[in-house]
C-alpha cells in the first residue's frame, strides 16, 4: 500500500507553492505593530509568484486564525481583496487551535479532491501581539450546565496549556533536565539553518509597521525569524524559573508566542499539467485523533497512528518530521512513546526557537518541511502537532 501511496495520479491533490513570513516574537519583535492581514497579504501575493499561476486561477482561500475578533472573516478578506484578488475568489476561516492552518490545507485538498474546486490557496495568520491576552486564556463566559457538569473531561477542555504540559511530564516522566537539553537542541538547529540560509528559499519578506513613541509610523522591510537565540546553554536554561510553582515548563522549553502568516497553493494535478506547471509536493492525507484534555500535548501519537495506518506507510518510510514543539515536555514524550528517530524531526528547529503563531503555524511547516526535503532530496514527510482542548493532527506530503 505504501508504494500505491507514491504512485502519481491525475486526481492526485498536488502542491504548487508554499511560504511563509518570517516569525517574530510578540509584543517585542519585528511583527509587533503590524495587524495580522498586513502579514498574510505578502504571503499570499508571494505563493502565487512561486506557484507561477494568477490571483485569478484561485477558486477557494481558506486561512486559519485563532485569536482575531470574528475569526478574522472580515478583515482576512478585506486583505485578499486588497492583495489583487479578485471579488470572484471566495474566502473562510478555520480554527482547530495550533493546527488550524494544517486543517484549512486539508479542506481545501478535499474540495479539490472531490472535484468541488481546481485550486486553492490555503494557510494561516496570526498576530498574537495584537489580539493575545494571558487573562482571556479561559472563557469567562461558560455555561454552569459545563462547569458544574461533574464531568472532569468538560472542564479539562478549560485547563491552561500550560498546565497540561506540567501534567505530560508528571504522568509520563519527563525531567525538566530533559526538556531544557531539547530546547537547547531546538536552539542549535534553528541557529545553525538560519546562519546557512535554509529558511530563505521559504520566508516571504514583509514591509512592517513600525510605530515610534510619538505616534509616528514608518515601515521597514522584516525577512528574518527573530526568535532564534544563538549560544544558548543548558547552563542558561537552567537558571530559569517555572512559570507555575513546582513545574518544569519555562519560557526557555516552551514554544515562543509569535506573529506570522503562512500559505499554500494546491490544485488538482490535472489542473496543474494542463496548465504546464510543475508540484512540488503532493498533499497524501490527515489523520486526527482525540486525546483527553488535561494532556493535550499527547495528540500527535494517535493522530501518526492513524496516519500510518491510513496510508499504508511504515515510521521507517518518514524521511522528515515536523513535530510542533508547543513544549519540550510533550514534544519528548511522543517522540519517546513512538520511537522516532530524532535525527528525522525538526531538523531545524522548531517552535521553541522559532516560535508559534498558532493559526499560521501547520502550513509554516509544510513550507519548512518541503524545503527541508528539498535539500535533503527525500520524498516523504510529515507535520503534526497537539491541538488544545486534547487533539493531534498529522498530514503525510510526498515530495515531486
Amino acid at each position: 500500500m505504501f508504494r500505491q501511496t507514491l504512485t502519481k495520479t491525475p486526481h492526485d491533490v498536488v502542491l504548487l507553492s508554499a511560504v511563509r513570513t518570517p516569525i517574530t516574537r510578540a509584543f517585542k519583535g519585528g511583527f509587533r505593530h503590524s495587524y495580522p492581514e498586513e502579514l498574510l497579504m505578502p504571503v499570499l501575493t508571494t505563493a502565487l509568484t512561486r506557484a507561477n499561476i494568477p490571483a485569478s486561477a484561485i477558486n477557494d482561500v481558506l486561512i486559519g486564525n485563532v485569536l482575531t475578533e470574528l475569526g478574522f472573516a472580515k478583515t482576512g478578506r478585506t486583505a485578499l481583496n486588497a492583495a489583487g484578488f479578485p471579488n470572484s475568489t471566495t474566502f473562510h476561516t478555520v480554527n482547530r487551535q495550533c493546527s488550524s492552518s494544517l486543517q484549512a490545507i486539508t479542506h481545501i485538498a478535499h474540495a479539490i479532491a472531490v472535484g468541488q474546486i481546481n485550486v486553492g490557496l490555503a494557510g494561516g495568520a496570526e498576530s498574537m501581539s495584537r489580539n493575545y491576552n494571558p487573562s482571556r486564556g479561559i472563557p469567562r463566559d461558560v455555561s454552569p450546565l459545563l462547569t458544574g457538569s461533574g464531568v472532569k473531561d468538560a472542564t479539562d477542555c478549560l485547563v491552561p496549556m500550560l498546565r497540561t504540559s506540567e501534567n505530560v511530564a508528571a504522568r509520563y516522566g519527563v525531567s525538566r533536565g530533559e526538556q531544557d537539553e531539547f530546547a537547547v537542541e531546538s536552539q542549535r538547529k534553528a541557529s545553525e539553518a538560519q546562519s546557512s540560509g535554509r529558511f530563505e528559499g521559504e520566508i516571504a519578506p514583509v514591509n512592517a509597521r513600525r510605530v515610534g513613541e510619538d505616534g509616528s509610523e514608518s515601515w521597514e522591510v522584516v525577512n528574518r525569524d527573530d526568535g532564534v537565540r544563538a549560544g544558548v546553554t543548558l547552563e542558561k536554561l537552567g537558571k530559569l524559573q517555572p512559570v507555575l510553582e513546582g513545574g518544569a515548563s519555562t519560557a526557555g522549553n516552551s514554544s515562543q508566542i509569535s506573529d506570522g502568516a503562512s500559505a499554500t497553493i494546491l490544485a488538482s494535478r490535472s489542473w496543474a499539467e494542463s496548465h504546464g506547471l510543475k508540484p512540488i509536493a503532493r498533499f497524501a492525507g490527515t489523520q486526527v485523533a482525540g486525546c483527553a484534555p488535561d494532556e493535550m500535548g499527547i495528540g500527535p501519537i494517535e493522530a501518526l497512528r492513524n496516519l500510518y495506518k491510513h496510508s499504508g506507510i511504515s515510521q521507517k518510510d518518514v524521511d522528515v518530521f515536523e513535530l510542533n514543539e508547543a513544549f519540550a515536555s510533550q514534544s519528548i514524550y511522543c517522540i519517546r512513546e513512538l520511537g522516532i528517530d530524532m535525527d528525522k524531526v525538526n531538523p531545524n528547529g522548531g517552535a521553541i526557537a522559532l516560535g508559534h503563531p498558532i493559526g499560521a503555524t501547520g502550513a509554516r511547516q509544510t513550507a519548512t518541511l518541503l524545503a527541508e526535503l528539498q535539500r535533503q532530496d527525500k520524498e516523504v514527510g510529515i507535520v503534526s502537532m497537539c491541538a488544545s482542548t486534547g487533539m493531534g493532527v498529522a498530514s503525510l506530503f510526498i515530495r515531486e
